[in-house]
Order: structure tokens, then C-alpha cells, then sequence
């Protein structure tokens, strides 16, 4: 994930040669200032590049052409200084295919009651230039996010931030590489799916690959190269003499290391792994997994593509920020009338990104695979609130799915030694389980406490999905009222 900041978005402002040169020369400069101010903020994680002013329908579509073309380019903020007329902007956004986003602002704040002139109204028109260009966007049909607000605005400011982020995922997931060590868990539905429809909407593409690829990379790993890493485990993690001197600690670093070089030989950023195929490795790689996530790199479970791809992108959006996100399942339920709670792990692998303190490294029986006890990293999570996200393959098209949480103490569980996380569904277990069910969702999600909703609308919307919230607000019969309506749509504009 190094390379994505060096990425840029385009400051592009609409305007027309009705007001004449000086007005121009304004609208130019004012554009310049607003766009040095978002490329200033250090909550917006790319670079944002001024682009001259667009005056004619032929300077529109060379400015979306040069964006489709430019490997830096990730998406564009369009802005209407004055009116500009929305028919010029047709053939450009006809043929755009980077994400944008429609920046409703003026350089003032505020109104100079005192001043104010027809010289000053035909300058700053955006409140009339931008429903003019909003309305080519919807006539379009095109997917965009619209912020409102001054440009100094700190809400304004968060809302381009999430957005800027959205589209370095959807940058990353073009060129996204997803390998498969063995195949789906066998006859579990909902991790199956459409790899060449994933690709087309999604970008991502998935390579399968048998256990006995990995296991021959394992194989190759150097003792130097394993003394290395173990050293490395005693100075993250908190271990006994035991479990630093076992065999089992040098196997779990063989199998990262061969993991990890294959990954990067084949530029992969996500994979998945499953108990169900293991031969020639000695146990089910848990440590592994939980490392090469904390890396940056995606994981599904039991073959589980699809969450690791979106593991991956919720990885990209959260780079530098507070907290972590991880793979993630739904394991059990406290049903205590008094606090329903859902316990989130899974058999290993939880990534260490999430985790509350210093983990540990234990050994233990794992009670599936047939293999040998795996190492893994054990933990709690820190309290506060988070979101478990789904996408899921509904044949006609993919829809994703996004929970709020809230993470909350987790007792001691002393005969489960593994990385868990307790939280409180929104609005509440009865409600946000049943909306969960009914939208499809899987067991298996990206869970994270970097970011939030908002990053996932935005990601979905880039991607042309369906996306559907279950927060504090949702309401069962209005929920599946929504889900009816996204089928008819769907159907009509598929």
C-alpha cells in the first residue's frame, strides 16, 4: 500500500466565456486557492491538483480523457464557480470512468451585505452553476458523491477526505490480484460467487492455485530466514520460553515466509486459505494469515475470495488512520435479555491491527484440519464503535452490506485461546441480525474500527453496487421495503 500516496485527484471548475477575460482570470484564481487549501489539509490523503478552468465542451472532454488516461489520477472534484452550462459537459462525463465527486461551495463564507454588486452575483454563482451541473449528473444517471459546504468548512473537509480515500481503494482494486490455496469450503453457498462478474464490476481478479504450490515456497525457506523472523515474534509479541523454543513456532514462521513470497512474487495483495486443504502443510496457517494482514494484505477464509478482496479495499481506505481492520466472523451469540451481544473471532485468523495491548503467541489444539496445533496470536479488542461490512453475490448483480457496531468489554474466556471481538449490533441484535438475514449477508465480513459507513456508501457507489445500511435507525419493515425496491431497480437498470 505504499504507492497510493503518490495518487492525485483533479480540482476541476466549470465555467464560460459569457463573463469575459478578467472574470476568468478570477474564477481561475479563486479555484486555484481552494484547491491548494483541500491539497493542504492533512486529513485528505492524496495529493489534489488544480486544473485550469473548463470553458468549452472541448476543453471538458479532454480533461475527462486525460483523467481516464493518467495512471496518477484516482478521480475528480468538479466544482461550478459561475454558471456553466451542463450540455458542454455531456460528451466529457460520457466517457469518464474515474470516480467523481461534485464539491457545492464558493470562495466566500459569507455574504458582504455592504458590498455586494451584480458584478459580485455574476462571479459567484455556484448556488445556481452547481443545480445545473447536478442535473447532468442525474439526467446521466451517474454515480457521484455530492459535499456541501464551504470549502473551509471541517464537515465539508471529512466527507472529500472519506470519499478521496474510497477511490484509492477502487484504484487499488482495479489492479487487485486475489490467490487461492485450494478452493471454496466445500458446499458453503454463500462464499461461492462470479469471478468474471466480480472482475467486470469490481476490477479485482482471482487466481486459483493448489495447496502443493504454497506448500514447495514453504519448503524452500531458509533456517537463517526462520531464526530471523522468530526473533522478530519475540520482540512484537508476548510468548513463553516454550512456545519461543517449539516446533510449532518455527513451522508457523516457515509457512509465513513461504506465504509471503509467494504472494509478493505473484504481486497478489489478497488471499485466502482453507482447512479443508492442507496437504503438505503441517497446521493451518493462523499466525501467518494474522501477520500478512497487519502487512496489508486482504484474507477470506475457506476460500472466501470476495471477503478478501473486500478486507483488502477496507485495508486501503483505513492506511494511517486510528485503529484496524480485519477479517471477521460471526461466531456465537449472548443472548442475555439484559445485553445481547455477538462474539466475533474465527478458529485463527483475526488480524493483529484491531488488537487492544500486545498480543500473544500461544500454541493450542485447534479441533479441525486434522493437522498439527497452530500457533496463533491471541487478543482483545478495544472498545468503541466499529463496522462489520458484506458483499455478497446475488446473481444478477453484488450487494454489499454495512452494520455499525458497537465494541464493547469482552470477558476472560480462558479455554478460548483466540483473537475475539464482543460487540452490540445496531440498533440492537434482534433487529440488526434479522436486517442481516434478510439482506443475504455472510458470516464472514470485513470488520473495522478506522472507518465507517460512509467510506463503504462511497466505495460501493465507485463500484456500481448495490449498498445497504443497518444502523441505530433501521427499521425491519421499512428495511425489507428497501430490499424490495433495490430488486425492481435493479432488474429495470441492469
Amino acid at each position: 500500500m505504499d504507492k497510493i500516496k503518490t495518487q492525485e485527484v483533479w480540482f476541476v471548475t466549470g465555467t464560460q466565456h459569457l463573463y469575459g477575460p478578467e472574470t476568468l482570470k478570477q474564477v481561475a484564481a479563486d479555484s486555484s486557492k481552494i484547491a491548494s487549501a483541500l491539497d493542504k489539509s492533512p486529513k485528505i490523503s492524496q495529493k489534489v491538483v488544480f486544473k485550469p478552468i473548463l470553458t468549452t465542451p472541448d476543453s471538458i472532454t479532454e480533461l475527462c480523457t486525460e483523467a481516464n488516461n493518467s495512471k496518477n489520477c484516482i478521480g475528480i472534484i468538479t466544482w461550478m464557480h459561475t454558471f456553466s452550462p451542463a450540455k458542454m459537459w455531456i460528451r466529457g462525463l460520457s466517457i469518464l470512468n474515474k470516480p467523481f465527486l461534485h464539491f457545492h461551495t464558493q470562495l466566500n463564507r459569507d455574504i458582504p451585505w455592504e458590498t455586494i454588486d451584480m458584478n459580485f452575483m455574476n462571479l459567484n454563482q455556484s448556488a445556481h452553476g452547481d443545480r445545473e451541473f447536478g442535473f447532468i449528473g442525474t439526467r446521466m444517471r451517474l454515480n457521484r458523491k455530492v459535499v456541501v459546504g464551504h470549502y473551509q468548512d471541517t464537515e465539508a473537509i471529512d466527507r472529500i477526505a472519506v470519499w478521496v480515500r474510497a477511490a484509492s481503494a477502487w484504484n487499488d482494486a482495479l489492479n487487485m490480484k486475489i490467490a487461492r490455496f485450494g478452493d471454496n469450503m466445500r458446499d458453503v453457498a454463500v462464499t461461492e460467487g462470479n469471478k468474471v462478474s466480480a472482475q467486470m464490476k469490481m476490477g479485482y481478479s482471482v487466481y486459483g492455485y493448489g495447496v502443493g504450490d504454497l506448500v514447495k515456497m514453504v519448503n524452500e525457506v531458509t533456517p537463517a530466514a526462520i531464526k530471523k523472523l522468530l526473533a522478530e515474534y519475540g520482540a512484537e509479541y508476548k510468548l513463553t520460553k516454550a512456545v519461543a523454543a517449539s516446533d510449532t513456532l518455527k513451522e508457523a514462521a516457515r509457512i509465513e515466509l513461504g506465504m509471503e513470497g509467494f504472494l509478493k512474487a505473484g504481486n497478489f495483495k489478497a488471499f485466502t486459505t482453507t482447512f479443508e486443504d492442507l496437504h503438505g502443510l503441517k497446521q493451518l496457517p493462523g499466525l501467518a494469515v494474522q501477520r500478512l494482514m497487519a502487512k496489508g494484505y486482504g484474507f477470506g477464509a475457506e476460500g472466501d475470495w470476495k471477503t478478501a478482496a473486500l478486507v483488502r479495499s477496507m485495508k486501503v481506505m483505513a492506511a494511517g488512520l486510528k485503529g484496524g481492520t480485519s477479517f471477521m466472523e460471526d461466531y456465537t451469540y449472548h443472548l442475555d435479555p439484559k445485553g445481547m451481544r455477538v462474539l466475533g473471532a474465527h478458529m485463527l485468523e483475526v488480524c493483529p491491527s484491531i488488537a487492544l495491548g500486545k498480543p500473544t503467541v500461544e500454541v493450542h489444539q485447534l479441533g479441525i484440519g486434522g493437522k498439527e496445533d497452530p500457533a496463533r496470536l491471541v487478543f482483545k479488542t478495544a472498545t468503541g464503535d466499529a463496522i462489520n461490512v458484506s458483499v455478497i453475490d446475488l446473481g444478477n448483480r453484488f450487494r454489499m452490506i454495512v452494520n455499525e457496531v458497537e465494541v464493547v468489554k469482552c470477558p476472560d474466556m480462558p479455554n478460548l485461546p483466540v483473537a475475539s471481538v464482543l460487540w452490540k449490533p445496531q440498533p440492537d441484535l434482534k433487529v440488526g441480525a434479522a436486517a442481516w438475514i434478510l439482506a443475504g449477508g455472510a458470516h464472514h465480513t470485513g470488520f473495522s474500527t478506522s472507518i465507517d459507513a460512509e467510506y463503504l456508501e462511497d466505495f460501493a457507489g465507485m463500484m456500481g453496487v448495490e449498498y445497504v445500511l443497518i444502523d441505530e435507525k433501521c427499521d425491519l419493515t421499512e428495511f425489507k421495503k428497501e430490499l424490495r425496491w433495490n430488486e425492481i431497480s435493479y432488474h429495470i437498470w441492469l
